[in-house]
């Protein structure tokens, strides 16, 4: 299924295969005799690292002396809930737990990339596209939930006050480009998400080829940078739409 399978792929290949079919086979796909492919396993590694990284945390949270790793993760947090109190300003408190889960998986997955024997599963168009389709998903829900079935009216824009045919000419109008506007969103995630880290990661791999030393760590470090500017964006126009559908102007 995979041109260049990595160590653990291959170790998932040689002994769960069949879990690997099994789980094909139940969404109607076909079978193979390896079939697990990187972006798979990169993304069962990083939800075990963070799944382990809060394991660990979790018994040493306290309000009376903090460690390192609490005053990150809080810093995180608050940072992601100030953006989202400017983006959603109503009940914002309740998304940002989604916002923040958007955001530590994206950046895990962008940074696991840095290590040389892993790849980041964002740089295949499936995981930003199943994150987008997550992203779509929870905005449109949260827009039901807030607004009822009178949430449907934003695809047809506000009133323009041109009278009952006028207006109704422009809902029939405006209800189409709304549609579409909507449904380019998770297409518009997914390929900023990937294009940037393939980007990303075919640029840095040119460079190992190329020198050992110094080009390699100049791409690691902006690799390292795009990592944590495209979670944050993911994770910014996640807020933006969740805002945009709950607002109580529409």
């Amino acid at each position: 299924m995979h041109e260049h399978e990595l160590w653990l792929t291959a170790l998932f290949n040689d002994h769960l295969a069949g879990v690997g079919n099994a789980v094909l086979t139940a969404v109607g796909q076909h079978t193979y005799d390896r079939p697990w492919a990187n972006f798979m396993t990169m993304q069962i590694l990083v939800a075990a690292i963070i799944i382990v990284l809060f394991a660990v945390l979790r018994p040493k949270l306290s309000v009376e002396s903090p460690g390192g790793g609490q005053h990150i993760f809080e810093s995180v947090y608050g940072f992601l809930e100030d953006q989202a109190h400017d983006n959603i300003h109503h009940h914002h408190k309740r998304h940002v737990p989604f916002f923040t889960s958007i955001f530590i998986f994206v950046l895990f997955c962008n940074l696991i990339g840095v290590i040389p024997v892993f790849e980041s599963p964002t740089m295949f168009p499936y995981v930003p596209a199943g994150i987008a389709l997550a992203t779509f998903l929870y905005y449109n829900l949260q827009g039901f939930i807030e607004g009822g079935i009178g949430y449907l009216k934003q695809f047809t824009g506000p009133q323009m006050g041109l009278g009952a045919f006028g207006d109704i000419a422009m809902k029939f109008l405006m209800l189409p480009i709304e549609l579409v506007s909507h449904s380019a969103r998770p297409i518009s995630l997914t390929i900023r998400l990937f294009a940037n880290m393939f980007a990303g990661e075919q640029v840095t791999l040119v460079f190992i080829s190329l020198t050992y030393l110094v080009a390699p760590a100049v791409f690691m470090g902006l690799h390292v940078f795009v990592s944590f500017v495209q979670a944050y964006v993911f994770a910014l126009l996640t807020m933006i739409y969740v805002g945009a559908a709950v607002s109580r102007e529409h």
